[in-house]
């Protein structure tokens, strides 16, 4: 969670909730106010801070290692009783080098028959953690040779096409504001330039892929809208009658949707989703730009990043349901 305020100076705080910590950060020309709060106090303690509106510069939810960041994030994103004071700017995921791929390819400790059943999709907490980020913090980079490094950096990039990955050791990023802070994760969509990012052979369990779209007009678009919600609220894939043949795996869960949408009318809309929360707004002059420097095209697309999608055929689903000539 992210806010400024017009000052940087550090606020002594004393919330009815339990704090991990509070810290200082300086950056090279603008000091920064941070209060850590835990993860199951987190609520209560956002609350709280309301009432003291303008004395933070930012709020960090530090989650535990275990922690699923998907329950967490779409309470501070759509609660329109935060108002404008607080939003949502990103998802943060420290990752450990030397040990994150042991962590991924961790079994289910069950046994039984629908465990076994499933496993083949078992996501870990580090799935979970990695496929929600927006940022990626790829530390302890000196511990491991520069093949294993790279061998992390390909998983990582497997599972989530999306995030922006920074290596370091000791936890050192270059800057704080762009690369942790003020990332404004949920009213941009950047350039999504993913090429072929999110091979299902490099870790089947969650991957990315991403659907092409023409231009839309505003019946496609609410044709769009309700595949989204039979998608993300009912887990239900429609294919066209050609597919009847194919079957469609429903163990399946969407963890992040991002996407560009380029009307008939001119207009570009964009995407965002958590699990079963998404909303479609209008791209400003300020969200449109393409912070990595990549020019924009006039070719929309959807992102997905999940559990179980490779084979889903979501890409012909949506296809069927929306009415325009998928020529692109």
């Amino acid at each position: 969670m992210a806010r400024r305020s017009k000052n940087g100076s550090i606020l002594q705080m004393d919330v009815s909730v339990a704090l991990s910590s509070i810290a200082c950060l300086k950056s090279q020309s603008v000091p920064i106010s941070l209060l850590i709060i835990s993860r199951d106090s987190g609520v209560n303690a956002i609350e709280s801070l309301m009432e003291r509106r303008g004395a933070f510069d930012y709020i960090l939810l530090e989650t535990t290692g275990l922690a699923d960041p998907g329950n967490i994030a779409p309470i501070f994103w759509v609660d329109d009783g935060l108002g404008s004071s607080i939003y949502l700017d990103g998802i943060v995921t420290l990752v450990d080098a030397k040990n994150v791929l042991l962590s991924l390819d961790e079994q289910p400790v069950e046994t039984t028959a629908t465990a076994t059943q499933q496993s083949k999709h078992h996501a870990t907490a580090a799935h979970m953690q990695i496929s929600h980020a927006d940022v990626v913090i790829l530390n302890k980079s000196d511990t491991v040779s520069k093949e294993q490094l790279a061998k992390v950096h390909t998983r990582i990039r497997a599972i989530n096409g999306l995030a922006a990955i920074q290596v370091t050791h000791y936890s050192q990023v270059h800057k704080l504001e762009g690369v942790i802070l003020d990332l404004h994760a949920y009213d941009a969509v950047g350039s999504m330039d993913l090429a072929d990012k999110g091979h299902s052979h490099i870790d089947p369990t969650i991957s990315t892929i991403t659907i092409p779209l023409p231009l839309l007009s505003d019946a496609d678009l609410d044709n769009l809208e309700v595949w989204l919600r039979k998608v993300l609220w009912d887990s239900n894939v429609d294919l066209p009658s050609d597919f009847a043949d194919r079957k469609v795996e429903h163990d399946f869960s969407i963890h992040r949707l991002k996407g560009r949408i380029f009307m008939t009318s001119g207009q570009v809309k964009m995407v965002q989703g958590v699990r079963a929360v998404f909303e479609i707004t209008d791209v400003t002059e300020k969200t449109s730009s393409s912070p990595r420097g990549i020019a924009d095209t006039r070719a929309g697309k959807l992102v997905f990043i999940g559990r179980g999608i490779v084979n889903l055929s979501l890409e012909e689903s949506l296809h069927s349901c929306i009415s325009s000539s998928f020529i692109i």
